[in-house]
């Protein structure tokens, strides 16, 4: 009796997790849909998705996780190698963001290092509008920070533009600029640099 027992739970526990994988995983696209419509400017992929599937493992809670995407109104179908490198950054940071917002309880800090590496102008913009919604939807959340390592000015400044436009909002009042600066004994240091966060016409 206690080993049948044993099997009626380990048999819930396993469907359990199963109903809360689904649960999440539909979570997740829904974030990544919204912020996938908000920041791609493109006319070719219409949505992304990560879809899972049962690996080879013997576990029933192995999955192969993959990313696909849908040009119009065509089937899924893989994104590797069927994409440009700008498209694979963009998802890359919607993916990062929907999971952050799926599985941790107002998490606290955002770092992205050269998020505009291979995108165009216009995926640039739409990044730009979709951080500074997510700046404004967590401007009252006392340990919110956002980190953005970039060297395109352009992209600063197109940040700089849409946060002024969103409501309740306080603007930086400086941002860090940091080179290399050869010294007196002929050695290069770094050296940081605030600057007005006005400065950047």
């Amino acid at each position: 009796m206690a080993v049948k027992d044993i099997e009626k739970y380990h048999s819930a526990l396993d469907k359990a997790l199963q109903q809360f994988h689904k649960n999440k995983i539909t979570d997740i696209n829904t974030i990544i849909r919204d912020l996938w419509t908000l920041t791609y400017k493109g006319e070719d992929i219409s949505n992304i998705e990560i879809v899972s599937g049962k690996g080879t493992g013997t576990s029933s809670r192995s999955y192969n996780y993959r990313v696909v995407m849908c040009k119009g109104g065509s089937n899924k179908m893989e994104m590797r190698g069927r994409c440009s490198a700008g498209q694979r950054v963009l998802a890359s940071i919607v993916i990062r963001l929907a999971l952050a917002e799926t599985f941790c309880v107002k998490f606290g800090c955002i770092a992205l290092d050269e998020p505009t590496v291979n995108l165009d102008y216009n995926n640039k913009k739409g990044l730009a509008i979709a951080l500074a919604q997510i700046i404004a939807s967590r401007s009252q959340q006392s340990n919110f920070q956002l980190v953005l390592i970039t060297h395109d000015e352009d992209f600063v400044l197109m940040m700089k533009n849409e946060l002024q436009t969103q409501s309740n909002v306080s603007m930086p009042e400086k941002y860090f600029q940091v080179r290399r600066e050869e010294g007196a004994d002929g050695k290069y240091y770094s050296k940081i640099d605030a600057i007005d966060w006005e400065e950047l016409l």
